[in-house]
C-alpha cells in the first residue's frame, strides 16, 4: 500500500490544529472552538457552529488565508483581553480572536486593503434567556465596520447549527445546516464550552479540548 504523502508544513504557531488527508485527497484542518488557523497551503478549513462564529478572511492577490471560531465576544466580569504572539486562551473570545486571525494573515505577507471578509454560525441553539448566537453576529459586524473591512458574504442567525468548510485559495465556502438532530449534540458542545469559559482565567494556554 502506497504512503500518504506528507502533510504539507504549516506556519509556525498553528502546529496544534489537527489535520488530515480525506479520501479525494483534501487536506483538511479541523477548528474547535477557540481555534483559529492560517494558512499559505491549498488546505480546507473545516468546523461546525451553533452559537459561535467563524470568521473566514483571506488575501485573494497572494493566496494567504485563515478562519477562526469563537463563542462569545470578549471576557466579562474581571476578565481581561490579553492577546499574545501564538494561539493563547485569549482566542476564546471574539475580541482576541479576531485581532490574532487578522494579524497573522498580515504578518504572512497579507494587505489589509485586500482583504475577503466572510462570516458564519451565531444560530440560536443555546436554550438561554440570552442570545449567545445573536451577540456573537453583532459583536463579528461591529468588529469589522471599526476595523474597516467590509464583509462580502454571511450565513447567520437563524436556530440552526452549520458545518462549515472554507477553501482560502480560492474564497469559496460551503455551508451545510444540520437537522434537529445534530443540533443536540451542538448546543451540548456549545454549553460545555460556556461553562469552560465562566470558569478558567483568560491568561495562560488552558486547552479546553
Amino acid at each position: 500500500m502506497a504512503e500518504k504523502p506528507a502533510l504539507a508544513k504549516v506556519l509556525p504557531g498553528f502546529e496544534t490544529i489537527r489535520r488530515y488527508t480525506n479520501p479525494q485527497g483534501q487536506v483538511i484542518a479541523k477548528l474547535l472552538p477557540g481555534d483559529f488557523y492560517v494558512t499559505t497551503n491549498d488546505e480546507v478549513l473545516d468546523t461546525v457552529l451553533g452559537s459561535c462564529v467563524s470568521a473566514c478572511i483571506r488575501n485573494p492577490k497572494l493566496g494567504i488565508g485563515g478562519m477562526n471560531h469563537f463563542m462569545l465576544p470578549r471576557p466579562s466580569g474581571n476578565g481581561h483581553d490579553t492577546w499574545e504572539n501564538k494561539a493563547g486562551a485569549a482566542t476564546r473570545y471574539g475580541s482576541a480572536s479576531m485581532e490574532q486571525l487578522i494579524n497573522r494573515i498580515l504578518k504572512a505577507g497579507g494587505t489589509r486593503a485586500d482583504l475577503e471578509v466572510k462570516i458564519f454560525g451565531g444560530g440560536r441553539v443555546l436554550k438561554t434567556l440570552t442570545d449567545v448566537g445573536d451577540h456573537n453576529v453583532t459583536f463579528v459586524r461591529e468588529f469589522l465596520k471599526q476595523e474597516g473591512l467590509r464583509v462580502t458574504s454571511e450565513d447567520v442567525g437563524d436556530t440552526c447549527p452549520r458545518h462549515v468548510q472554507y477553501f482560502p485559495l480560492t474564497g469559496r465556502v460551503r455551508v451545510r445546516h444540520l437537522t434537529s438532530s445534530h443540533s443536540r449534540d451542538v448546543a451540548s458542545q456549545d454549553e460545555q464550552f460556556l461553562k469552560g469559559l465562566e470558569k478558567t482565567p483568560v491568561a495562560g494556554e488552558i486547552d479546553l479540548f
